[in-house]
């Protein structure tokens, strides 16, 4: 009889395998298949989607570049402009002031503008924006500051005062034309009415960007008003005018468009 813990090969005995569990790939010598590694996957990001590989457009949107806004005179982008830099920080903004007699001609070294209509073109997007209110400025001596709002008849009897750069087309037929005719700028119209020449009827914002202590305006009811609109030529639609025009119709970073 054998005796207990002899030359049996129970456990671990020199020479004896170990037991292979079921399920366990064996490798039988040289010319054995190796065992295929697992596919690697897709990185996916929180909703479960795969993510999307970063592509050259990618890189050319990250890439610093300039966007060229022109802007009329009265016309307030502000706003706009500060959300574009939070947006858009890659993407230097640049201001280029405009005339409204050349502002169709101004475009053609521009992404975009504000304009003041009527702006007669197929070849541009034309996006309405706001009407402007007209105003009548006189000297704080004028009588005609005695109430909060005028009409067009309250004018009968003025000096209608205009400048080259008139955008109201105005047609008051109970006021007098200057005798001096148009003077040269805005500017100009409102430093002639300082001095009692006469009265200017413009937009709004035009008065209340060359207030001036010593004249007033007051709001011309029914009388024509000013249309601002944001504009750029059909062929030049590029993302980065997509992207302000969200910002304008107040669509956040994460809106559709």
């Amino acid at each position: 009889m054998a005796k207990a813990g002899g030359g049996g090969r129970s456990g671990r005995a020199g020479g004896g395998r170990r037991p292979v569990s079921k399920g366990t790939p064996v490798r039988t010598g040289r010319g054995a298949s190796k065992q295929k590694q697992p596919a690697k996957s897709t990185p996916k990001n929180p909703s479960g989607r795969s993510a999307p590989a970063v592509g050259r457009s990618d890189a050319a949107a990250s890439e610093p570049r300039l966007f060229r806004l022109g802007v009329i005179p009265g016309a307030t982008p502000g706003k706009w402009i500060d959300a574009w830099k939070q947006r858009m920080p890659q993407v230097a903004l640049e201001v280029v002031p405009l005339v409204v007699a050349d502002q169709r001609a101004a475009l053609a070294d521009l992404d975009a503008a504000l304009v003041r209509l009527p702006i007669e073109d197929a070849d541009l997007h034309v996006i309405r924006l706001y009407d402007e209110l007209p105003v009548v400025v006189a000297a704080t001596e004028s009588h005609l500051l005695a109430v909060d709002e005028l009409d067009a008849s309250d004018l009968d009897g003025e000096v209608l005062l205009t400048s080259a750069e008139d955008v109201l087309d105005l047609d008051l037929p109970g006021t007098t034309a200057s005798a001096y005719g148009d003077v040269p700028t805005t500017a100009d119209l409102i430093t002639t009415v300082a001095t009692g020449a006469g009265i200017a009827v413009i937009p709004m914002s035009l008065a209340r960007l060359h207030h001036r202590k010593d004249v007033e305006y007051r709001v011309l009811r029914g009388g024509p008003q000013s249309t601002v609109a944001f504009v750029w030529p059909r062929e030049r639609t590029t993302e980065d005018v997509e992207t302000f025009v969200g910002i304008i119709r107040g669509r956040t970073a994460n809106s559709s468009r």
